[in-house]
C-alpha cells in the first residue's frame, strides 16, 4: 500500500483524469505506460535490485560500476528527475489546497510545503511509510466513492468501470457516443479519438513504462522489503492497489468532461459583487442557467478563467471548429476536475470532503517519497559515501535533513514557475523520460550483462540525461512549434528514443574498453539466483574515480 500510495502521485490522483477528459482517447498513453512500467519494474529490476543489496540507485551504481564518478553521475541523475518529478507534485499540492482553503494557487503551495516539511523531513522513511499505506486508503475511498455515485447518476450503473460504456441513463446512446455528439458539436475533436501520431503514442508509452522502472523513489521502496521473493511479491500486489484507481480513471474523466461541459456552457455568468441566490434566481426566473456555485469558488484559486469575449454575459465553451462561429471563453485547468467532481455533480458535503482528502494525501504522500530519495542522494550517496566517507550517522542525519528541507522550498519555487511545463501529468512526464534515457539502461544492463562496465555506464548516463533534458527544455521553452519535432516525438516521448540510444552507447563503450573485474562478473551472475549473491565487499576495492 505504501508503494502504491508513493506511486500514485498527485499526477496520478489529480491530473491523469482530468488529462483524459481533455485528451480524450489521446490520454490513454498514460494508463498504459504507468501501469504497464510497474509489471516491467516487478520483472525485470526490483527482485534483482534487492537480492543485491543496496538501498538506493546511486549506491547500485557505485557499487556495480566500481566508481565513484558514476555513484555522483548517478546522483546527478536521481536529483534530475527528482526535482522534475516533485515540481509536478508541489503543482497538485497547489490546486489541492487552493481549492479546499479557497486561496490562490500560490498560497496553496507554500501551505503544502510546510506540511510536507513537518512529516517528511522529522519523520524519515519508517514515519513516511505507515502515513503513505494510511494515505493509500484514503486515496483510494476518495476515487472511488464519488465514481460511484457520479455513475449511477449519469448511468445507472454503480461500476464506474462499466458505467463508462453503458448507455446513458433514460436514453438509448452509450455515454461514449453522447460525449462524443457533446464536443463535436462544440467543435472539438472526437472524445474517442486522437490527434497524435502512432510513433509518439509509442514514444510517450514506452518513455512512462522505462521510465516507472528507472524512477529512484519506486525503486527505493523495494530496498525496503526481507527479499528478494517479497519484492517480487509486494510489487504484484502494489499492481493490484494501482489498477483500482488507474481502471476508474477513464471513467472520471468522461463523466468530468461531460458535467463540465453541462453545467458550464452557455451559462450566465454572475460577477463576484453581485448577490449569487438573488442573481440566480433571477436568471432561472427568465429561463436562463446561472453560473454554477462550483464555478465561482474554483476561480477564485485562479485555475479557472472566463473572459466575456463578445459582450453577451454568456459563457461559451467552444473547440476550434465551432459550427456557430463562436469562440471559446472558458479556460479551465485539466488539474482541478478530480477534486471539482463531486462538486460539478452535486454530491453530498462529505464526498466533496472525501475526495479533498484523496486529493491531499495523493500529492504529499509522493512529495514525501521524494524527499527521501533527495535528501539521501545528497546526504549518504554525496557526502558520506563521495566526499566525506569519515562523516558519522547524526551528521549525516542532519544533512538529510538539511537537504530536505533546501528540496522542499525549491520544489515549491519550481511548482510555482512550472506553468510553462503544463499541467502536472505533462510535468511529471518528463521526469519519466529523464529516468527512462539515464538510470533505467545503466540499472537493466547492470543486472542482465556482466559485461558492462564503468566506462559505459558513465556513458550511458550522461548522454541519457543530457540528450533527454536539452529535447525538453528547447521544444517546452524555446522553439514551440510541434511540427519541429524529431519524428514528431513530443517531449513527453523523447525519452523512449534517447532511452534507446543511451542503450546503444553504454554498450558500445563496454565491448570497446577493459571488461569489469572478474569478482563484479560473478556478483552479477550470482544476483539473478535467489541464495547466492557473494559479498559486496569486493566492490569497494576496485572503486575507482
Amino acid at each position: 500500500m505504501a508503494t502504491a500510495a508513493d506511486w500514485m502521485s498527485a499526477a496520478s490522483f489529480l491530473s491523469m483524469a482530468g488529462l483524459i477528459a481533455f485528451l480524450g482517447y489521446g490520454g490513454s498513453v498514460y494508463l498504459m505506460g504507468w501501469t504497464g512500467g510497474f509489471v516491467l519494474l516487478a520483472l525485470l529490476l526490483a527482485p534483482f535490485l534487492r537480492e543485491f543489496g543496496k538501498f538506493t540507485v546511486p549506491d547500485f551504481v557505485g557499487d556495480r560500476y566500481y566508481s565513484t564518478t558514476a555513484r555522483v553521475i548517478a546522483v546527478v541523475c536521481t536529483l534530475f528527475i527528482s526535482f522534475t518529478y516533485i515540481a509536478g507534485q508541489m503543482k497538485g499540492v497547489g490546486v489541492a489546497f487552493s481549492g479546499f482553503l479557497g486561496v490562490p494557487f500560490e498560497w496553496g503551495i507554500g501551505i503544502g510545503m510546510v506540511i510536507v516539511f513537518i512529516y517528511a523531513v522529522l519523520g524519515g522513511m519508517k514515519g513516511v511509510t505507515y502515513t503513505q499505506v494510511a494515505q493509500y486508503v484514503v486515496m483510494i475511498f476518495a476515487y472511488t466513492v464519488p465514481a460511484i455515485f457520479i455513475s449511477l447518476i449519469i448511468t445507472g450503473n454503480a461500476i464506474p468501470q462499466l458505467g463508462f460504456i453503458s448507455n446513458v441513463r433514460g436514453d438509448e446512446i452509450s455515454m461514449l457516443d453522447k460525449l462524443n455528439e457533446v464536443v463535436t458539436g462544440l467543435g472539438f475533436g472526437a472524445y474517442t479519438e486522437t490527434s497524435k501520431s502512432k510513433l509518439d503514442v509509442f514514444a510517450i508509452t514506452g518513455a512512462l513504462m522505462f521510465g516507472t522502472a528507472g524512477l529512484p523513489h519506486v525503486i527505493v521502496r523495494f530496498f525496503t522489503v526481507r527479499s528478494a521473493s517479497a519484492a517480487r511479491y509486494s510489487a504484484g500486489w502494489a499492481l493490484v492497489f494501482i489498477a483500482l484507481l488507474y481502471t476508474t480513471a477513464p471513467a472520471v474523466g468522461a463523466f468530468a468532461r461531460l458535467n463540465f461541459i453541462n453545467t458550464v456552457n452557455d451559462a450566465t455568468y454572475i460577477e463576484d459583487g453581485e448577490d449569487y441566490d438573488m442573481t440566480a434566481a433571477a436568471i432561472v426566473a427568465e429561463g436562463g442557467k446561472p453560473v454554477p456555485v462550483w464555478y465561482k469558488d474554483w476561480e477564485k484559486t485562479g485555475l479557472l478563467s472566463y473572459e466575456d469575449l463578445n459582450g453577451d454575459g454568456i459563457m461559451q465553451y467552444r473547440g476550434p471548429n465551432a459550427p456557430d462561429g463562436l469562440q471559446n471563453e472558458l479556460k479551465p485547468s485539466n488539474d482541478i476536475f478530480v477534486l471539482a467532481n463531486p462538486q460539478i455533480a452535486q454530491l453530498p458535503g462529505w464526498v466533496v470532503g472525501l475526495m479533498v482528502a484523496g486529493g491531499l494525501a495523493a500529492a504529499l504522500s509522493t512529495a514525501a517519497g521524494l524527499l527521501m530519495v533527495i535528501s539521501s542522494a545528497v546526504s549518504h550517496d554525496l557526502c558520506r559515501k563521495t566526499l566525506f566517507k569519515d562523516m558519522n550517522d547524526k551528521t549525516e542525519l542532519r544533512v538529510a535533513r538539511g537537504a530536505a528541507a533546501s528540496a522542499v522550498f525549491a520544489a515549491g519555487l519550481l511548482g510555482i514557475f512550472s506553468s510553462q511545463l503544463g499541467f502536472v501529468a505533462q510535468v511529471v512526464a518528463f521526469a519519466f523520460g529523464l529516468a527512462a534515457a539515464s538510470l533505467f539502461p545503466t540499472i537493466f544492463l547492470g543486472i542482465f550483462w556482466k559485461r558492462m562496465n564503468r566506462e559505459g555506464a558513465i556513458a550511458s548516463m550522461i548522454f541519457g540525461l543530457v540528450a533527454t533534458f536539452t529535447y525538453i527544455v528547447y521544444f517546452k521553452f524555446v522553439d514551440l512549434d510541434p511540427t519541429h519535432w524529431f519524428l514528431g516525438v513530443s517531449p513527453e516521448g523523447i525519452g523512449f528514443l534517447f532511452m534507446l540510444g543511451s542503450l546503444a552507447v553504454g554498450m558500445a563503450v563496454s565491448v570497446i574498453t577493459a571488461p569489469p573485474p572478474q569478482e563484479i562478473q560473478d556478483i552479477v551472475e550470482d544476483i539473478r539466483v535467489p541464495g547466492l549473491r557473494r559479498t559486496l565487499s569486493v566492490a569497494q576495492e576496485h572503486s575507482a574515480p
